[in-house]
């Protein structure tokens, strides 16, 4: 069974987690957001971003609309 398609709950270690981990981060640095990982794993949210991080992923600011209307404050 490939690591990306690990039973939801089962605790990952060793080697799958490492494979996991490399597959995670070579798609997150061509693109992929952490959601978009969490629905082709089945892991949580957490999960993901925890692996990425403790693969030496940088990661990206945050995207999507920002909110119209609210005037930002300007630090001084």
């Amino acid at each position: 069974m490939p690591a990306h398609t690990a039973i939801k709950g089962q605790r990952i270690t060793g080697e799958v987690r490492a494979q996991m981990a490399a597959d995670l981060k070579k798609k997150y640095e061509k693109g992929a957001s952490i959601r978009a990982l969490v629905g082709a794993t089945g892991r949580s949210y957490g999960f993901v971003h925890r692996i990425l991080g403790e693969s030496g992923v940088v990661m990206r600011e945050r995207g999507g609309a920002q909110r119209a209307g609210k005037a930002r404050a300007i630090p001084a």
